[in-house]
């Protein structure tokens, strides 16, 4: 007898459920995130309960002061940059999510670290839903990775990839990509709301009950966003996104949320013909080959979680050819140049007004924090002024409204990184307390900047 169908609305946002679509969600008030959901529910489930049984569990609850406080060993896939965002390693039992743009390299990371993970003794599966293992074995060939060892599964079922990594006792299963996936209970196309969060769960409840580690591959909308219901995000343990320009051949690495670690740290790696390689050392990367002796760069220390970071930003000011002057800003917000841009007019006496302005940040990095606004101020003024800025020195403060040079955290290991990579000066708040051997040029307001310069 087949199972009765019904028709549900939900929220890709937060995953409400509504009777019939509604322009605004009523649980987070979205506006047209509902999406129609077509349910299948089996003969005799009760109305309300998801066709799926969840497996009963015959382990009693525990008092917490009887948990052993042991740490659960974690397994190191081998990639430096990767074990540090994860915290140290990937956990047992844990449900990881990695998203990215297309092409960015997510299934060429996940290959190499299930190579590294074969060569440890670690069993491994990869269970692809967007090529066949044909196609895996081809990707392979390009890599440097002796992933042969890896077992392959070409399988969008979600129950058949946990029949198969049960039975061959793999410890990390790799699903590339969740929005490929669907559970035969549930009708509708793999990739919709009530598809990914179902398959969500039941890898969830895999991990935690078989001990095995799961990763996730995700893909992002247009607006930068993991595809599919917000859930989504709050079901797995960890988060990371996978980021880095097509023409740059630098990725990012970053956490977004952790339960076993820091979260907001990154790894660095640089994909190359034979695969992706970190890079131990990221600001000797990202500030390699700069032409101090040009107008218009500056270099900041910007804060990755823990780890502190050089960049290197870049501005070029011209004359507009026609019209209203072009701003454009790669690595940085847009909204954030135009208020930059507006303070250095307003306060600093800077003309703008009739400039084509161009910002980048070099290395595909996108700067978030304010830390960075007195370095691209330094090198706006620096591209007006057509005076290149001192070779030696790094620029580290926020920039308010009223033209005010404002002082930044973790200013220590800012400094210190930068003293390590051979700068003598830096350029900050005339808050900012001295640190070791490193010189420190005070600045009250932007319109010192150019005095300080000129000096």
């Amino acid at each position: 007898m087949a199972g009765k169908r019904h028709s549900v609305h939900r929220c890709a946002e937060c995953g409400a459920e509504h009777p019939k679509w509604a322009g605004r969600c009523e649980g987070c008030g979205a506006w047209n995130t509902l999406v129609e959901e077509v349910v299948q529910r089996r003969p005799g489930a009760p109305a309300g309960r998801r066709a799926a049984s969840t497996p009963s569990s015959d382990r009693p609850p525990v008092r917490l002061s009887e948990v052993s406080t042991e740490r659960l060993p974690r397994l190191q896939t081998g990639l430096s940059e990767l074990d540090y965002v994860l915290g140290g390693g990937i956990v047992p039992g844990s449900l990881v999510l990695i998203g990215g743009e297309p092409g960015v390299g997510k299934s060429t990371l996940l290959l190499q670290a299930a190579a590294r993970l074969e060569a440890r003794g670690v069993p491994t599966l990869y269970a692809t839903g967007e090529e066949s293992v044909e196609q895996v074995r081809l990707r392979v060939d390009r890599i440097e990775e002796d992933a042969g060892r890896v077992l392959a599964l070409a399988e969008v079922r979600v129950d058949v990839v946990i029949a198969q990594s049960a039975a061959v006792g793999a410890r990390v299963v790799i699903v590339d990509s969740i929005q490929t996936t669907y559970a035969d209970e549930l009708e509708g196309a793999p990739g919709n709301v009530g598809q990914v969060r179902e398959c969500a769960a039941r890898l969830m409840r895999f991990a935690k009950a078989s001990g095995t580690a799961v990763v996730l591959v995700g893909h992002v909308t247009r607006g930068g966003m993991i595809a599919g219901p917000k859930t989504l995000e709050h079901v797995v343990d960890t988060v990371v996104y996978f980021e880095g320009e097509p023409a740059s051949g630098f990725r990012v690495l970053r956490a977004v949320k952790n339960r076993f670690g820091s979260v907001d740290e990154v790894g660095i790696f640089e994909m190359t013909s034979a695969g992706l390689i970190p890079v131990a050392n990221p600001s000797a990367a990202f500030v390699a080959g700069r032409s101090a002796e040009t107008a218009g760069t500056a270099v900041t220390a910007m804060m990755e979680g823990t780890r502190p970071v050089l960049i290197e930003i870049q501005a070029l000011a011209a004359k507009a050819g026609f019209g209203t002057p072009q701003r454009v800003a790669t690595g940085l917000e847009q909204k954030r140049l135009a208020v930059l841009l507006a303070v250095l007019e307003r306060r600093g006496g800077f003309p703008f007004h009739d400039l084509d302005v161009f910002v980048n940040v070099t290395g595909g990095v996108r700067l978030i924090e304010p830390a960075s606004d007195l370095a691209v101020v330094a090198a706006l003024v620096s591209s007006v002024a057509d005076q290149p800025l001192p070779a030696d020195a790094v620029f580290l403060g926020e920039v308010g409204l009223a033209g005010e040079i404002r002082p930044v955290g973790a200013t220590d290991r800012r400094l210190a990184e930068a003293q390590r990579l051979g700068f003598r000066r830096a350029f900050v708040s005339t808050r900012t307390k001295s640190h070791g051997q490193i010189e420190l040029v005070p600045l009250a307001h932007v319109a010192d900047l150019a005095a300080r310069l000129a000096a």
